[in-house]
């Protein structure tokens, strides 16, 4: 099985600004992320990033000010021994009508075509209802964290859109937990289940 997980980014990795993250000064880790990042990473899987990053359409920054914030995040994650393996990002504002922007699956296309391997099954982790949506319709299991815009998770329940085999974790570091002690078991026990 490819061990392969797909992040988003601003909201899962990084903490998110309603103004948009507009430079390396603002691109600032919520905390654990990097050492979630780093764990899984040590465990053999492969990490990615699908980002929405309509700033860059929106003339808010440029391709090297990204650049620069997506370096600041290597270089926080070799000090903890943490690899992102690629960055796939939609630079595109709503009005363009791309299909590369979350919540369409365009970005995961791009992943599975660049990678050359099928996503059913790979985790996909959002802080948004687009995020999972984006992933679930490439076949990704999807993961929902309660950091960036999913703290208003933490005090109601999911919507009737989300896919119904939606998981949901604290924040990235959590994700990272149940990944590394639980997802084995829970999924020999599905398995079980089904064979019952």
């Amino acid at each position: 099985m490819l061990k392969l997980i797909i992040l988003d980014r601003d909201g899962t990795i990084n903490e998110d600004r309603d103004d948009y993250v507009k430079s390396p000064e603002e691109w600032v880790p919520i905390e654990g992320s990097m050492e979630a990042i780093a764990r899984l990473s040590h465990a053999g899987w492969r990490i990615v990033i699908a980002s929405n990053q309509s700033g860059l359409g929106r003339g808010l920054f440029d391709m090297a000010t990204l650049n620069a914030m997506h370096e600041k995040m290597h270089k926080l994650l070799a000090l903890v021994g943490g690899k992102v393996e690629a960055i796939f990002f939609c630079p595109h504002t709503t009005e363009e009508g791309c299909d590369c922007r979350k919540p369409l699956s365009g970005l995961y296309e791009q992943i599975s075509s660049r990678l050359g391997v099928s996503l059913k099954g790979v985790p996909t982790v959002g802080d948004s209802l687009r995020d999972l949506q984006a992933g679930y319709g490439v076949g990704c299991e999807p993961h929902l964290v309660l950091s960036g815009k999913g703290v208003v998770y933490r005090d109601q329940a999911l919507s009737a859109q989300f896919p119904k085999e939606t998981r949901i974790h604290q924040d990235l570091y959590g994700f990272s937990e149940w990944m590394l002690h639980e997802r084995d078991a829970q999924l020999e026990a599905l398995k079980a289940e089904k064979k019952a």
